[in-house]
């Protein structure tokens, strides 16, 4: 019979697939102006181990109540910082090291599952209405695109955000270890 985890299975479990992660992963938001995307993405990126957000242009603030609302307080495990410019910020990600990433329906785009991703990213999302700044797309080591087969041209940018910052995680996770943990229980490695 099958039955949820209890709080100290969950923490293992996660603690597992944490030591399975290693590589940095940064998020960029240019212009995305809705609070609820806003807290949307910084749980999501709580989830998945983000390093930093920058919130460029006219982005909403992770402290808008909305946002709050929405991130379930996630917004204090990541670090944020509030920039004017989404091109400076691109700029300072590849100074840190990192691969930027545009997700944007755009000419030369590839399919997310096609691109060759690894290493240390930073993945840029844009508004909902106007998508990446052609002052962002510039700066954009590789721009992807999230394919969808039904009747919907795009996704919300919260629900972009989180399809593309869990593939490049996947992608770090898809060779298989030895489970360290011999603990009975689902995980990485286990059939339960």
């Amino acid at each position: 019979m099958t039955r949820q985890l209890r709080p100290t299975e969950v923490k293992r479990l996660n603690r597992q697939w944490r030591h399975r992660t290693e590589g940095r992963l940064c998020l960029l938001l240019d212009s995305v102006t809705s609070p609820f995307n806003v807290g949307a993405i910084l749980r999501t990126s709580a989830a998945l181990g983000v390093e930093h957000v920058w919130l460029a242009g006219n982005s909403a603030s992770p402290q808008h109540p909305s946002s709050r609302k929405t991130s379930l307080g996630t917004e204090r495990l990541v670090a944020w910082s509030l920039v004017d410019s989404a091109a400076a910020a691109a700029e300072e990600a590849a100074a840190d090291g990192l691969f930027v990433v545009g997700i944007e329906l755009a000419e030369g785009a590839v399919p997310l599952p096609e691109a060759q991703l690894s290493g240390d990213i930073c993945v840029a999302v844009g508004n909902e209405d106007h998508g990446l700044s052609p002052a962002l797309l510039v700066h954009c080591g590789l721009v992807a695109y999230v394919p969808q087969v039904g009747r919907v041209g795009s996704l919300n940018v919260a629900t972009a955000a989180s399809v593309a910052l869990y593939d490049v995680r996947r992608r770090e996770w898809s060779t298989p270890i030895t489970d360290p943990d011999p603990s009975p229980g689902p995980g990485p490695g286990n059939a339960n």
